[in-house]
């Protein structure tokens, strides 16, 4: 697998889908919507591209603590 584009959706076997928050040749980091954050190596890494990366990624804010106990 190639180097993905921040913001871009991917759709894994085993965690399903998520978006790409940060890749170069050795890992690319994915956040997925069930299993959060997983940390792959990229020349190994298997995933169904879906879509067109964004022309502008947006990064995820960062809940603040009060909201996360709720």
């Amino acid at each position: 697998m190639q180097v993905l584009s921040n913001g871009q959706q991917i759709r894994h076997q085993q965690y399903g889908i998520g978006v790409v928050t940060e890749s170069d040749v050795e890992r690319t980091a994915i956040d997925f919507d069930d299993h959060g954050r997983k940390l792959f190596v990229t020349s190994i890494m298997t995933a169904e591209l879906i879509g067109d990366a964004p022309a502008n990624p947006t990064r995820a804010k960062r809940r603040s603590r009060k909201a996360a106990k709720r």
